[in-house]
């Protein structure tokens, strides 16, 4: 998936806002951007996670997680999600894999 086409699928649904290609490519960047609501719902349709996983993916990049808070609750679900423990939808670790490479 390339961040145009997942620009085309990271819609807000509430919204029906999509952040651009050039925002997808700055997060995967890791340069500055503003996390908002209506990216965090965007990015969790793109990616076909729960929106609560993204908001703390987020919250993780953003703010920080001791080690403890990342044993528990939507922190560890995300940790597991993203593969990190072996598990992890495919689209999701192929997106990935692919701004990985990218980056």
């Amino acid at each position: 998936m390339s961040t145009r086409e997942f620009a085309a699928a990271a819609v807000d649904s509430e919204t029906e806002w999509s952040p651009g290609k050039s925002l997808v490519a700055k997060i995967i960047a890791g340069r500055s951007y503003v996390v908002t609501p209506q990216l965090v719902s965007a990015i969790a349709v793109g990616l076909d996670l729960p929106r609560e996983i993204v908001a703390a993916a987020a919250h993780l990049q953003t703010i920080g997680y001791t080690a403890k808070e990342l044993t528990t609750g939507a922190p560890a679900t995300l940790l597991r999600t993203i593969g990190s423990e072996g598990s992890g939808d495919a689209k999701s670790r192929a997106v990935a894999e692919r701004w990985d490479a990218e980056a």
